[in-house]
């Protein structure tokens, strides 16, 4: 199996400060992430006004509002250190500001629901990749119909529980056959466990084709208290341990490997039971 494109989300932990997105970048990609997601929110369009109008905290989170302007300047990042790019828009006139510089769009669970953002990302002819959490197959049956009817050929289906943080026993990865099953298409798994155990099995158990997991740098990113962030090191491991891991599975010949050839002749010899073999043996003996 070739190994699953890793996407670090950054979420809302980059405190709005380009730098910062620029140390997030260059983490993914030294970890071995093959895409930094970002997301591009403005809080007067992602929350209706009666809920803003009561709620202080909501009313908050435009500090974690991803300035436009940022946007060439992480793409930009993004090719210097050999990483694609990718952004969930969560309002329309996103996806015009997104589309000549993300590899492929992102299209978050909450907005599932939503056809109009699901038809203005398909029609842009870009690859698109949607998250599951809360839908029901029904749902992501009308989303996937959105997609193809708009032009959308090339997407990939993450199942996602949209709990911050999710219980392992919660995770439900056979649904990762169950999609991919009734949709013909790519499926991966977009992580709030923040257990190498489950994305592990999601991967070698259920072939999921692309994993998605929420990156913080040190703890001080605005989601890392809710408890669904990796850390660089844990995440480090994470992706060298599935890589490892799947490069061991081998032909399925049963026959000596190279890494046994050094020892094959110093097995007990079928005669005398005693090692080496005794071809070996031979140039041991001592010449007079």
């Amino acid at each position: 199996m070739k190994h699953p494109i890793f996407i670090s989300e950054v979420s809302s932990n980059h405190a709005c400060d380009l730098d910062r997105c620029y140390e997030f970048i260059d983490t993914s990609a030294r970890i071995g992430c093959d895409v930094v997601k970002f997301q591009l929110f403005k809080v007067n369009k992602l929350f209706a006004p009666e809920i803003l109008n009561k709620s202080v905290s909501h009313r908050k989170r435009k500090e974690w509002e991803l300035p436009e302007s940022f946007i060439p300047e992480i793409a930009s990042r993004c090719r210097k250190v050999g990483i694609s790019f990718s952004c969930t828009p969560f309002y329309l006139e996103a996806v015009d500001i997104l589309n000549p510089y993300v590899d492929f769009f992102k299209i978050a669970s909450y907005e599932l629901l939503w056809n109009d953002l699901l038809k203005a990302c398909a029609v842009t002819g870009k690859p698109v990749v949607l998250s599951t959490g809360m839908a029901n197959i029904k749902e992501i049956t009308n989303a996937v119909s959105v997609l193809r009817e708009s032009g959308c050929s090339d997407f990939t289906l993450l199942h996602c529980v949209s709990g911050y943080p999710t219980p392992s026993e919660q995770a439900n990865l056979s649904v990762i056959d169950t999609l991919r099953r009734e949709f013909h298409c790519p499926v991966g798994w977009s992580d709030h466990t923040v257990e190498e155990g489950v994305v592990a099995r999601a991967v070698h158990k259920y072939d999921a084709e692309m994993i998605e997991f929420h990156l913080d740098l040190d703890e001080n990113g605005a989601e890392f208290a809710a408890g669904h962030c990796w850390l660089p090191d844990a995440a480090d491991k994470l992706i060298r341990n599935v890589r490892v891991a799947l490069k061991a599975d081998g032909n399925g010949i049963k026959e000596p490997v190279a890494a046994e050839l050094p020892d094959l002749n110093w097995r007990a010899d079928p005669d005398d039971g005693l090692r080496p073999l005794r071809s070996v043996r031979e140039g041991w003996k001592i010449k007079n």
